[in-house]
């Protein structure tokens, strides 16, 4: 499995689509930042991503201080730092006042139709939850705003016709639609780091640049595909055929961290994931991470989390 699929399977995302707008010009809305609005979407969520996918019709999205930046039918856009942004037919356009977000989000989806009656735009909404510490990584590097069209994709039509059937779906009376909503948007999300990691050119930094990279990315994929392995530098470079000195700078250049180092990261959010979601004891848990003694991975999940991995499980409610 690649490093991708590994982290993507680690993450545990949760989402879901939870609006669907007709708009038409002259129109504009504020979203808020995912800080603010995360309690609503996911309470208890570590970090919240916000995406929209336009389904017809076009629009601009503004953040403060950046540009304003033109959407088209196809485009999807995600905030990996959760920045508060507005969508509007134009640019400039003062939002809407309305009702407060969380009476807005009683009922998901939403359907909200309002503006002008100019030209059309339909558009629809989500977010996507995980832990905060897998999302620094698997985010780590983007831009504010990550934008791709997912119609130049063999699964984007499908996609878009999947997420019209669901919306259907979710209003009518058989049982299932929200949970087909949910597994949708973690596909379209998916998607979007794909054609955006496909899509990067040289000179960009960060997890996902190292994934598209021949080394690093040769480097990444065997330390998540045998992360308890007792890995060297020398035998690392091996594997990713290429000199210890070439593999140690690429990879700190694009990820930001020494090989071993982002093994250890690498290895503590495997634990945390085994102590959050399942009752296997500490000693098989150290075991599968590469540990051989609960000292040694007591004190290096101590490190990265401020408590031993006994007392981190009890403190979410896992197994004791």
């Amino acid at each position: 499995m690649d490093a991708l699929s590994e982290t993507l399977r680690v993450v545990r995302l949760v989402g879901a689509i939870f609006l669907q707008g007709r708009f038409t010009a002259p129109w504009c809305y504020q979203s808020p930042s995912a800080d603010s609005a995360a309690p609503i979407l996911e309470p208890g969520a570590g970090r919240v991503v916000i995406f929209h996918l336009i389904t017809e019709g076009e629009c601009h999205v503004e953040m403060d201080g950046q540009p304003p930046v033109r959407l088209c039918a196809g485009d999807a856009v995600i905030f990996p730092q959760g920045d508060a942004h507005r969508m509007g037919s134009e640019p400039g356009l003062v939002p809407a006042t309305g009702a407060r977000l969380d009476e807005v989000l009683s009922r998901r989806p939403r359907t909200l139709v309002y503006g002008g009656g100019g030209a059309t735009t339909r558009l629809v909404c989500g977010y996507m939850a995980c832990d905060a510490r897998l999302a620094g990584l698997l985010l780590a590097g983007l831009p504010p705003l990550v934008r791709v069209n997912v119609r130049g994709s063999n699964a984007g039509m499908w996609l878009e016709a999947s997420v019209r059937y669901a919306l259907a779906e979710a209003r009518s009376p058989r049982p299932g639609g929200a949970g087909v909503l949910a597994k949708l948007a973690e596909v379209l999300f998916i998607e979007v780091l794909r054609l955006h990691m496909n899509a990067q050119g040289a000179g960009h930094k960060g997890w996902l640049a190292g994934v598209g990279d021949r080394i690093v990315g040769a480097a990444l994929n065997a330390l998540h595909c045998r992360p308890a392995h007792a890995w060297t530098l020398e035998e690392l470079a091996r594997t990713a055929h290429t000199s210890r000195s070439v593999l140690a700078e690429r990879f700190q250049d694009l990820v930001g961290t020494s090989p071993m180092q982002y093994l250890t990261q690498w290895r503590m959010l495997l634990a945390a994931n085994l102590l959050s979601r399942s009752n296997a004891p500490l000693a098989r848990i150290a075991e599968d991470v590469g540990y051989q003694t609960d000292t040694a991975f007591s004190r290096a999940f101590r490190r990265e989390y401020g408590a031993p991995p006994a007392t981190w499980r009890r403190r979410q409610g896992g197994a004791t």
